[in-house]
C-alpha cells in the first residue's frame, strides 16, 4: 500500500504508527476536555454576567460565528506551517481560550470571548481531524470512531472536573484557568507524537478558502446536523435545564452533562464493533430511537433522575452518527475530501448554533419546548439513517449479514 504525502522512501514502522495513533487520540481527548470543563460552568458564567436565557443564547451564537469565519483558514495554516506545527499552535490557542468566558464581566464581553473561543475551537478541530484521517490512511484501518470516542472521554473528564468544582462552589475563573494550564501542557506534549506529513512542494497551491460541497454531502450532513444539534444542546444546556426546570443544586445539575458525556464516550469507543456487527444503517436507526426516547424523558421529566436518564439516552443514541457520516461522505462521490469537508462544516456549525437556538426558543417559550425540538431532530436520525451507508451499492447491514469469514476479508 502507498501512503499519502510520505516524505521518506519507506513507510513509518507499525510501532511508530501505533504511537502516532495514541498521540492523536490524546489530542482529541484534550480538545474534548476543554468543552466539558466549559459546559459545566455555564450556569456560573450566566449568573456572573447577569445574562437571561435569551441573552445567554445570543452570546452562545458567537462561537458559531467565530468558527465559521476561522475554519477555512486551517488548511492554509497547515499548508504554511506544516500539519504538526499548526496543530500544536492551534490546540494551544484553543485550550488557553478556556479562560476567557469566565473572565467576562458582562454579556457583551462574553460574546467577544466566545467568538475567540469558537474560532480557536474550529481551527484546532479541522487540524486534528485532518491528521486523524492521515493516520487512518497509513494504518489502513478505521480509527475515526475511536478518535471521536476519545473526544467524548475528554468531554467526560472535563465535565467530571467541572462537576466537582461546581459542587464545591469554586470560582469558575480559578477552575477554568487551572484547567487551561493543565490542558495546554498535555496538548503540547501529545502533539509531539502525532504524524508530521512532509510540507507541500513549492509547486503545490495553497488550499482554496471555500469550496461548495457536493449534493450528496449535503444530504449526509443533514443527518449529522440532527445528531450534533442534540449534542450541542445537551452539553451546553443540560445543567441549566436541571437547575431552572427541576430546581436542582449546581452539583447535581452539572452531573447531567457528565451522564450525557459518559454514555456518548462508551458508545463511540464500542462503535466500530457495533457497526461491523449490525451495519451502519441499522445502528443509526436504533440510535435514533434511543435518542428520541431520551428526549421524551427530558421533556416529560418531573424528577431529576428522569432527566439524567434522558440525557444519558441522548448521548447513547447519537454517539456514532458523526463518524459514520464522515465514512459515508468519503464514499459518496469522486471527491472524498471535499465531501468530508462539507459534512464537517455542516455538523460543526450545527453544534455551535444549537446552544443559541435552544436559548432563543427558551426565551420565547421554555427550555422544555427547546428540548422538544431536540427530540424531533433525534427522530430525524431514524428517518434519515439510510443515507449512512459504508459501502457503495451495498448496505453495511448486508455486510454484517455476510458470513464471518467474508466480513473479515471485506
Amino acid at each position: 500500500m502507498t501512503s499519502h504525502g510520505v516524505s521518506d522512501a519507506d513507510l513509518p514502522s507499525r510501532r511508530r504508527l501505533r504511537r502516532a495513533r495514541w498521540a492523536i487520540a490524546l489530542v482529541f481527548l484534550v480538545h474534548g476536555s476543554v468543552t466539558g470543563n466549559f459546559a459545566t460552568r455555564i450556569p456560573w458564567i450566566q449568573d456572573h454576567t447577569g445574562a437571561g436565557a435569551g441573552q445567554l443564547g445570543l452570546a452562545l451564537a458567537f462561537p458559531a460565528i467565530g468558527a465559521s469565519l476561522a475554519m477555512p483558514l486551517a488548511g492554509r495554516l497547515s499548508h504554511r506551517l506544516g500539519a504538526r506545527t499548526a496543530l500544536r499552535v492551534l490546540l494551544a490557542l484553543w485550550t488557553l481560550s478556556l479562560t476567557l468566558p469566565a473572565l467576562s464581566p458582562n454579556v457583551y464581553v462574553l460574546g467577544a470571548a466566545l467568538f475567540v473561543y469558537g474560532a480557536t475551537s474550529g481551527l484546532a478541530d479541522v487540524a486534528m481531524n485532518a491528521l486523524g484521517v492521515e493516520t487512518e490512511n497509513r494504518l489502513d484501518r478505521p480509527i475515526m470512531s475511536g478518535l471521536h470516542g476519545m473526544w467524548s472521554v475528554g468531554a467526560l473528564v472535563g465535565s467530571a472536573a467541572g462537576t466537582v468544582a461546581a459542587h464545591a462552589g469554586s470560582d469558575a475563573r480559578l477552575h477554568l484557568a487551572a484547567a487551561a494550564a493543565v490542558l495546554t501542557v498535555c496538548g503540547v506534549l501529545a502533539c509531539r507524537g502525532v504524524l508530521d506529513p512532509p510540507p507541500p512542494g513549492p509547486e503545490e497551491k495553497a488550499p482554496p478558502r471555500f469550496a461548495l460541497p457536493p449534493r450528496s454531502a449535503l444530504i449526509i450532513g443533514a443527518v449529522g446536523f440532527c445528531a450534533v444539534f442534540a449534542e450541542g444542546a445537551s452539553l451546553d444546556w443540560s445543567a441549566v435545564y436541571l437547575r431552572d426546570e427541576l430546581g436542582t443544586d449546581a452539583g447535581l445539575a452539572a452531573a447531567s452533562t457528565t451522564a450525557f458525556s459518559c454514555t456518548m464516550a462508551l458508545a463511540r469507543l464500542a462503535g466500530d464493533k457495533v457497526v461491523a456487527r449490525f451495519g451502519a444503517v441499522r445502528t443509526v436507526r436504533v440510535g435514533g430511537a434511543l435518542a428520541t426516547a431520551g428526549g421524551l424523558l427530558v421533556v416529560a421529566a418531573r424528577h431529576p433522575a428522569m432527566a439524567l436518564g434522558g440525557f444519558a439516552l441522548l448521548g447513547l443514541g447519537i454517539a456514532v452518527v458523526v463518524p459514520l457520516a464522515f465514512a459515508a461522505a468519503a464514499r459518496s462521490g469522486p471527491a472524498p475530501s471535499q465531501a468530508i469537508a462539507g459534512v464537517a462544516t455542516i455538523t460543526y456549525t450545527s453544534g455551535l448554533i444549537a446552544p443559541s437556538a435552544i436559548g432563543s426558543i427558551a426565551h420565547a417559550t421554555s427550555l422544555t419546548a427547546s428540548f422538544g425540538l431536540v427530540t424531533a431532530l433525534a427522530l430525524g436520525l431514524f428517518a434519515g439513517a439510510g443515507v449512512l451507508r459504508t459501502h457503495r451499492g451495498r448496505d453495511a447491514a448486508d455486510a454484517a449479514a455476510a458470513p464471518a469469514g467474508e466480513r473479515e476479508r471485506a
